[in-house]
């Protein structure tokens, strides 16, 4: 009887998933790794296969699996991310009309920059312009810039 590979790994739709010795505790773990990227996403443990000594095989619905887990990952992330980077202000133009100040920090190692953006009432941009990151977005900083027609902003510093 020919014994059967075991998969320990599996690359399909942009990721790479890996069986590992699981650093944190003996056993084995899965790691997702995205194509292009050095390290993986996600680590994950997994599960002992009958002998109780080897990694349980990767096939296509576990892969399937560990994929959503990764996405689902990356998304929450993503979502952090850009929390911890933006800032809004609600005032109102000379009119009356709610306006939706957000200011958005674009992380880079190098380079980080600032984009600060207006919004109406339905959600329409009204206008936007590029900053310093250490803009400090508050009420007044807001209002003045709606006031001045959505021009350029004065490095006011100091983060926020």
């Amino acid at each position: 009887m020919k014994s059967k590979e075991l998969v320990t790994r599996w690359s399909d739709k942009g990721w790479t998933a890996e069986v590992v010795d699981n650093e944190d505790g003996g056993g084995w773990a899965v790691a997702m790794t995205q194509d292009g990227q050095d390290e993986p996403l996600l680590v994950v443990p997994w599960v002992m296969g009958r002998n109780k000594k080897d990694p349980k095989p990767l096939n296509a619905t576990d892969f399937a699996t560990q994929l959503k887990a990764a996405r689902d990952y990356q998304t929450r992330r993503d979502n952090q991310i850009r929390r911890a980077y933006r800032k809004t202000q609600q005032v109102s133009d000379a009119d009356g009309a709610r306006i939706k100040v957000v200011f958005d920090i674009i992380p880079d190692e190098f380079e980080p920059q600032g984009q600060l953006a207006a919004f109406g009432e339905v959600g329409q941009e009204l206008g936007q312009v590029s900053c310093s990151p250490n803009f400090k977005l508050t009420q007044a900083s807001a209002q003045r810039w709606v006031d001045g027609g959505f021009d350029a902003v004065q490095d006011e510093g100091g983060g926020w």
